[in-house]
């Protein structure tokens, strides 16, 4: 039997560190189910002391998630890893997840710390985190710039202090799959306890090699790729999970390994992610963009009809295409309805909620015939909602643009159940209604970016506008979708604005990363 390739997921930590990708605790947990749906071995959760919010984010994950491991990151600290312990104290099965910088330059300039000294520091980190659970991940970050012998050194002294699994991460996407591939191989043959540890890799994506470092190093030894759904991450990313496994998948005549992962939630899961973080997928992206298995070109069209293998070497449905293209109309009841929304992952908590969607659903679908997937993945982003987080609600707005004459709008909000209304005008009639908006709610914030996209085909599909606002270095995305472009862009910046008000949605500050 070919060995077994682990996946870990870090979407809800790394992911997450992407400006303006901060999720909710409970948005947290919807991703979590639909990576524990997706059979991901081990979910890494958040970064348990960063904030009470991922603290609690990552209790709750560990809460709920039955099938996967569940993972918390610590500094090589104890006050951290006493955290991460807390956090993860309900999980079935928990790993903590420890880190100290290994490269030069990371320990002269930011630790300023001798090599011994990190070395202690790691060990000790080991050790604290084997009281809460026996299994315990340790990473040198910024491995791809430390030298070779000293990475010796620490990865076999934290072997002998109980860790189970090295991850080597390429924190700042400096390598090339040639030179990473060897490093991990070297490693894996130089060290003597080796053998007693699973080797891992997480990837950055500067250069554009994440996935592929990821997968020189698996055939190389590596039997743990770290990644994340779309490649979410800091600045360019992460390894794509889906490229990852798709990769080992369809050529197993050269990989030596495979994965458990069903593979046909891949498409729900991206578009999940995508929905919560406002961070659209390219149309070319690979395995879950939307042309990835479209074809134009005649000669292609015509390969494909006589036979698929021609030009596709993975079959669509085999990540999840063809699986959800069920349609609802103004004619389904609410047991289709929430049976269809149990299947994208999503579990009504009261019948108040429910009746909320369905109610939604039904004033949607008298603007839309049909009603896809994608619709109902944007009406949930916008239930899910919580009362307490809706300080800034839309009531009403109206707009007037007519050729030679200045676009204005007039909006009504209800501002901490106080109704009020102001107008503005602007170059246009999104411009206009979003300063209404602003001269109600006073932010002041920077419009960072405004991004339109359309959530499926035909002239009757939803708009779903995301806008990204920065207000004093803080970053918050906001989403908002409707039939009506102007009215979806007055929705995602009011989305942006909720988010600003609420305390529990700031991002955790970052605290150093893999």
């Amino acid at each position: 039997m070919k060995d077994k390739l682990i996946i870990f997921d870090t979407t809800l930590r790394d992911g997450e560190q992407s400006p303006g990708a901060s999720m909710t605790r409970d948005e947290k947990v919807r991703i979590a189910k639909a990576l524990e749906r997706m059979k991901v071995d081990v979910i890494e959760a958040g970064f348990p002391a960063a904030s009470p919010g991922d603290f609690e984010a990552v209790e709750a994950v560990a809460k709920a998630v039955k099938n996967s491991t569940v993972c918390g990151l610590a500094r090589a600290l104890e006050k951290d890893i006493d955290k991460a312990g807390m956090a993860l104290k309900a999980a079935e099965s928990s790993r903590i997840h420890t880190f100290i910088a290994t490269s030069p330059i990371h320990m002269q300039m930011k630790l300023q710390m001798q090599p011994e000294q990190v070395i202690e520091l790691a060990v000790k980190a080991v050790k604290r985190a084997l009281q809460y659970t026996d299994n315990v991940e340790f990473s040198p970050e910024d491995a791809g710039r430390s030298e070779e012998d000293f990475l010796c050194r620490i990865l076999e002294a934290v072997i002998d202090a109980g860790a189970t699994t090295l991850n080597i991460p390429d924190t700042v996407g400096y390598s090339v799959p040639h030179q990473f591939g060897a490093t991990i191989g070297n490693l894996i043959q130089r060290i003597p306890n080796s053998d007693k540890a699973i080797f891992s890799v997480h990837c950055h994506n500067d250069l554009g090699l994440a996935v592929a470092n990821s997968l020189a190093a698996v055939m190389n030894g590596a039997r743990q790729v770290e990644c994340t759904i779309n490649g979410l991450g800091e600045r360019a990313g992460n390894a794509a999970l889906e490229e990852v496994v798709m990769a080992v998948r369809t050529r197993q005549d050269v990989f030596p390994c495979d994965t458990t992962l069903d593979t046909t939630e891949i498409m729900t899961c991206s578009r999940l992610i995508s929905t919560i973080t406002g961070f659209p997928v390219q149309p070319n992206k690979a395995i879950v963009g939307a042309n990835a298995f479209a074809h134009e070109s005649g000669i292609h069209q015509d390969g494909v009809l006589k036979s698929r293998e021609t030009y596709e070497i993975m079959r669509a449905e085999d990540v999840g295409w063809a699986a959800n293209r069920m349609v609802l109309g103004k004619h389904s009841g609410r047991n289709a309805f929430k049976t269809r929304m149990t299947e994208l992952g999503f579990e009504f908590t009261s019948e108040a909620e429910l009746n909320e969607a369905f109610f939604r659903f039904k004033q949607l679908a008298d603007k839309k015939h049909e009603i896809f997937d994608e619709d109902l993945q944007a009406l949930i982003s916008e239930v899910s909602v919580s009362a307490e987080d809706e300080y800034i609600k839309l009531i009403a707005l109206s707009v007037c643009s007519e050729t030679g004459e200045v676009p204005t709008a007039r909006v009504t909000l209800r501002i901490d159940n106080q109704e009020m209304t102001g107008s503005s005008n602007g170059s246009g009639a999104v411009d206009a209604s979003l300063k209404a908006i602003e001269s109600l709610v006073n932010t002041h914030a920077i419009l960072e970016l405004y991004s339109v996209n359309n959530i499926t085909n035909g002239t009757d599909s939803q708009g779903e506008v995301t806008i990204r606002l920065d207000k004093a270095g803080r970053i918050v995305n906001g989403l908002g979708a409707d039939t009506d472009i102007v009215i979806a862009s007055a929705k995602a910046y009011i989305n942006a604005v909720n988010k600003l008000q609420a305390p529990n949605q700031r991002r955790h500050p970052q605290k150093g990363d893999v």
